[in-house]
């Protein structure tokens, strides 16, 4: 499947898995979306829906290729400026996908070389899995782009976002598991002051559990640590 049919997938699946409570019918429409090509459900921990081949294993995988992080907005997101009624730009709206990719995609990046030290490569191999992840439904409650002491903005959350996310075999590109998950940042229950420091703290926070679900998976698959 081509980036474009794996972004597609992903927005579907969101919207799919947050337009629920779920008939039967979205149930079963949203199992045959994950497993067309022959995935079959299972159980992650920590991980709201997740699909995997029959019988594929990530014991062969030493080394990890992973794809550019694309980022997709819920559909109703249309917030103004921190401080003003003047909806966003195109260019800041923009600014705030690219720093959500770009702080996903390191923090996948530093997980997966901690302790276990996987290799984060450029190039298929025989011992080298494929990531692809995606952000769909991102949702900022308190963009910040304004100058330094301008304005405040308090908020009980920052937001929310889903992650798609598919592995493949890198040199056949036969999919291994596809899975998707929703995160909201930490509510405190209280307002609390929000800025681009909170929001990107609060994406790293997302990001890196994602990524330590797929470490551990890696771990396990390799016999490390806790089985």
């Amino acid at each position: 499947m081509n980036i474009t049919g794996i972004v597609r997938l992903a927005a579907l699946l969101a919207s799919m898995l947050l337009l629920t409570p779920a008939p039967a019918a979205s149930a079963k429409d949203l199992d045959e979306v994950m497993s067309h090509d022959g995935l079959q459900k299972i159980k992650v921990k920590d991980i709201d829906l997740a699909y995997a081949r029959p019988g594929a294993s990530l014991a062969g995988y030493r080394s990890i290729k992973l794809e550019p992080v694309e980022v997709a907005f819920r559909k109703d997101w249309n917030p103004t400026k921190t401080g003003s009624l003047f909806k966003l730009s195109t260019e800041e709206r923009e600014n705030i996908r690219t720093r959500v990719a770009k702080v996903v995609f390191e923090e996948f990046v530093k997980e997966l070389q901690a302790k276990s030290g996987y290799k984060v490569v450029n190039e298929a191999g025989p011992d080298v899995l494929r990531v692809k992840v995606n952000i769909v439904n991102l949702y900022v409650n308190a963009p910040d782009t304004q100058s330094a002491g301008r304005s405040r903005t308090y908020t009980v959350s920052a937001g929310e976002m889903t992650m798609v996310a598919e592995l493949y075999d890198s040199e056949t590109g036969e999919v291994l598991a596809r899975v998707i998950d929703r995160r909201e940042a930490r509510n405190s229950g209280r307002m609390e002051l929000s800025g681009s420091v909170v929001n990107a703290g609060e994406a790293e926070s997302i990001a890196s559990t994602w990524a330590r679900v797929l470490r551990n998976g890696l771990d396990r698959a390799h016999g490390i640590g806790k089985k």
